[in-house]
């Protein structure tokens, strides 16, 4: 619901920072495999209760979650070819840091959990109703462009709102259960409306 007003405040800092990191050595791809290796940090901190490293962790694994992106236009701007293995990476990396993240707190905050498990399964329907969309809506010629690449479905609960989430288990990790259940709520509402406004883009 946030990512487009999100998108455009940070892009002026996430340029600047693109334009300071481009060099050879540093590719889109390296930027997302350096935002998965922090992002798998931040779980692994989460599991042991470590939960200010796991926030610092997990913050700067999203900065390079969206430099990446700002540095792939760049390059392509500049000439050098896109790749959509870049986009792959990309969404695949994102998807395992989610999904080890939500594991991380679970485990860490010493609690039940029932409502982490309902929040990875509600991560499952969306992450379908997108993937799928997106692989049929190209097929069929109505792809939805918005500078990713892939044609996201928008809902109730997007990328900023996980960031949020996932950070406000880190910072109140004694309020963790709870937080989880009301996200796997909203998570849920979000699938459903992909779900079907997907069928009917597709009709």
């Amino acid at each position: 619901m946030l990512d487009g007003t999100t998108r455009r405040l940070v892009a002026p800092a996430l340029e600047r920072l693109a334009a300071r990191v481009d060099r050879p050595p540093v590719t889109p791809d390296r930027v997302t495999l350096l935002g998965l290796a922090l992002g798998l940090g931040s779980a692994a901190a989460a599991a042991y209760a470590l939960w200010v490293p796991a926030l610092v962790l997990w913050l700067l694994s999203r900065v390079a979650d969206g430099l990446d992106g700002v540095l792939a236009r760049r390059r392509a701007a500049a000439g050098e070819s896109p790749s959509a293995a870049g986009g792959y990476l990309d969404i695949t990396a994102d998807f395992l840091v989610y999904g080890a993240t939500v594991a991380g707190v679970g485990i860490g905050w010493g609690g039940s959990l029932l409502p982490f498990v309902a929040v990875l399964v509600a991560y499952y329907l969306n992450g379908a109703t997108f993937l799928a969309f997106s692989s049929l809506a190209e097929r069929t010629g109505r792809r939805l462009d918005d500078g990713r690449s892939l044609s996201f479905l928008g809902g109730l609960a997007e990328g900023t709102e996980t960031v949020l989430v996932h950070s406000l288990w880190l910072l109140l990790p004694g309020s963790a259960g709870t937080i989880a259940w009301v996200w796997a709520a909203v998570v849920g509402v979000s699938g459903l409306q992909r779900m079907v406004a997907g069928y009917r883009a597709l009709r």
